[in-house]
């Protein structure tokens, strides 16, 4: 167990890119070991180590988990490389060229440094915000998700950021244990992806948001906050059900980090889709999800789509069964310590990204038609996705919604 969660880790720095010399070493020994599994056992792997890679990193490196912490620890860079995390970094004394399909691959936040190069990185940054393939488009037609109410199961939060101010009508921290004005990297991130104002696919939502600690290894947490879900969802009317869940972690299944009371959450599951709720998650018996990336030139072309991540060399053995969805070259929002918001960019992101913005899409789908169940909303998206060469389904959200509206033409009135 120990050595698969050493693994896993290693895997997660050459997603994420992390710089120094012992992100060369891991690299090479992570590619030997994905290599040795079958082309769906990686995909999965991919997916669940995605979900949970802030505290293996921090762990493993030793990293405090304190942004007061990491933000003492600027780091001056001499030189950078594509997709490196240079957050809260000095990139002034870099030589090189720091020209836009550069910056565009790497994962900086407003704290970084970048000199005269600092209008491109804002241009990045905002060319991030943008959900792409048509989503803003949809939203012009007044579609945004308004007046349905979704969930999300992440880490602890601060609120008040002004991406999603008020839209979290119910927090329950279910074990964090951090001080009220402390926020977490992961959870403002997905939050932004399904509700932000600039930046998320369903801006419209209401969000009842449960902070449970993914950093213990204990689904146990992750299965309270979806009971506190259920219950909350069984006193609200009918008109007004939660439709969906978003989680961007594994709590259970083949592959899990989660090495505690895995089974708690598939029975929290069970129930919640006796109620009716869509859960997406990162189970290996549940994803319905994959990662993809658009041209950030080029957003709403999903001809321009790739599955995967870019900058990787594996393009086969992907899933054929699964929807992708974008996480990468998105900007969201970023706040550690409350009435501190900012930004943050990734030009290589994991599936943590890709199921809110699922998430966010389904509620477009439900503002028009609130009586469609969940079975009939993911049979929607994959019947309308758009079909690469290779036979693989990227969301195509457009035609997900011209399809929810030619078969059910009265849209909910929220």
């Amino acid at each position: 167990m120990r050595k698969i969660r050493l693994f896993t880790v290693l895997f997660l720095l050459l997603i994420f890119n992390l710089s120094g010399s012992f992100k060369e070493s891991a690299k090479k020994v992570t590619i030997g070991f994905t290599e040795n599994f079958k082309a769906k056992d990686l995909v999965i792997k991919n997916i669940t180590y995605l979900a949970t890679f802030e505290k293996d990193v921090i762990d493993l490196l030793g990293i405090e988990k304190n942004p007061v912490q990491l933000k003492v620890r600027e780091k001056t860079f001499n030189s950078v490389k594509e997709y490196q995390d240079v957050r809260w970094g000095d990139l002034t004394q870099v030589k090189q060229n720091l020209s836009f399909p550069l910056i565009s691959t790497l994962w900086f936040n407003l704290d970084t440094k970048f000199g005269e190069h600092s209008e491109i990185s804002r241009t990045v940054l905002e060319k991030g915000k943008n959900p792409g393939l048509g989503i803003r488009a949809i939203h012009k037609r007044g579609i945004t998700g308004k007046g349905v109410n979704v969930a999300i199961i992440d880490q602890n939060l601060c609120l008040n950021h002004p991406e999603f101010k008020g839209k979290v009508v119910q927090y329950k921290d279910v074990g964090c244990n951090q001080p009220p004005n402390k926020g977490s990297m992961h959870a403002p991130g997905v939050l932004s992806l399904l509700a932000g104002n600039s930046i998320g696919s369903a801006p419209g939502v209401n969000i009842y948001f449960a902070a449970a600690p993914s950093w213990t290894a204990d689904a146990k947490y992750q299965a309270d906050a979806l009971e506190w879900i259920i219950e909350v969802n069984q006193s609200l009317p009918q008109q007004s059900k939660i439709k969906v869940v978003s989680i961007s972690a594994a709590p259970s299944g083949k592959g899990s980090s989660f090495n505690k009371n895995n089974e708690f959450w598939d029975i929290a599951v069970n129930k919640a889709k006796k109620q009716g709720m869509l859960i997406l998650d990162c189970t290996q018996h549940n994803v319905i999800i994959g990662p993809c990336y658009y041209d950030i030139n080029d957003p709403d072309d999903l001809n321009k789509c790739r599955i995967g991540w870019p900058g990787m060399s594996r393009s086969s053995g992907w899933l054929k069964n699964l929807l992708y969805a974008p996480c990468s070259f998105r900007t969201t929002a970023e706040e550690y310590i409350d009435g501190n918001p900012s930004f943050q960019y990734t030009g290589r992101g994991g599936l943590s990204w890709s199921i809110p913005y699922v998430a966010g899409v389904c509620a477009l789908g439900w503002q028009i038609k609130p009586d469609l169940s969940a079975d009939k909303i993911v049979e929607l998206l994959f019947k309308t996705a758009h079909t690469t060469k290779n036979g693989h389904k990227i969301i195509n959200p457009a035609a997900f919604i011209d399809a929810v509206e030619k078969r059910f033409p009265t849209r909910g009135k929220q």
